[in-house]
């Protein structure tokens, strides 16, 4: 039989020990003061990119590494669509690949969370003393597959194309999604989808195939069809948190004429042809 790993381990531990005293270093003062020397240096390159980018930049003038601050946010711009830092694009990615409800959570916490625990158990689960990666195919292939899939997540993120109210109104998708739902004519329901493009609803809703399913919003192509009229439309929208609803935000910012006309088109939203 084999000697046990209990045993071989000891045996490695004696011989680490018998070679540092042997051949290697005290930790005071040399790895203190390798130590020292290395955080100085980070130190260092932290400031000097700190005086780059401030002596180069004037304002929202951009120098080498960009300007001090941005142009004051516009909260009713239509041209703006939030976006995570990009080292989360592989994240906020699979949330295109794990539909809400019933499996954004393995996508977005499970999965990340089960890779983070098998990571952080390794040194207790891999034993052998064997280092080199010619001889550890299994960790060497894991590793490479977790870089390409960050990786190609991370490009896919990046790279999505998120749907503009700008630009779904130039491309003549209002029209269409009047002549569908057969509210051609009515000024007010046009008004309505106008403002429902514009206003940021499809960045979580979608609409006859436009627009991201996020955060367990609805697809609003048949809200009309519940027959609730008008006027219950005009205030879930005001305020929907009176209806259990403390995700969405409140849209009475909109103004009475703003919020009739939206509630006018999702009130003739009734599914299409």
């Amino acid at each position: 039989m084999g000697t046990p790993l209990k045993d071989r381990n000891r045996a490695e531990h004696k011989r680490y020990k018998e070679d540092v005293e042997r051949e290697g270093k005290s930790f005071f003062p040399y790895a203190v003061l390798h130590d020292s020397v290395i955080s100085l240096l980070v130190v260092a390159v932290i400031i000097a990119l700190a005086c780059i980018w401030y002596y180069t930049a004037d304002g929202t003038d951009a120098g080498i590494l960009g300007p001090w601050y941005t142009d004051e946010a516009d909260p009713g711009t239509i041209e703006f669509v939030p976006r995570p830092d990009w080292f989360f694009y592989f994240l906020f990615y699979l949330l295109r690949i794990f539909k809400w409800p019933e499996s954004v959570v393995l996508g977005t916490v499970g999965i990340p969370t089960i890779l983070l625990i098998l990571l952080i158990a390794l040194p207790f689960y891999d034993r052998r003393p064997e280092r080199r990666l010619s001889r550890r195919p299994v960790a060497l292939v894991a590793a490479i597959l977790v870089v390409i899939s960050m990786g190609v997540l991370t490009w896919k993120g990046a790279t999505a194309k998120e749907a503009l109210g700008s630009e779904l109104i130039a491309a003549g998708t209002i029209d269409e999604w009047a002549e569908r739902q057969g509210f051609t004519g009515n000024e007010a329901a046009m008004a309505g989808a106008t403002l429902f493009a514009q206003s940021g609803c499809l960045n979580c809703h979608t609409y006859l195939g436009e627009g991201n399913g996020n955060l367990g919003a609805p697809d609003l192509s048949e809200t009309g069809a519940s027959d609730r009229g008008i006027e219950f439309f005009k205030s879930y929208v005001s305020n929907p948190a009176q209806y259990g609803n403390n995700v969405m935000i409140s849209y009475a910012y909109l103004g009475d004429e703003n919020l009739t006309n939206l509630a006018t088109f999702l009130d003739a939203s009734r599914g299409g042809e």
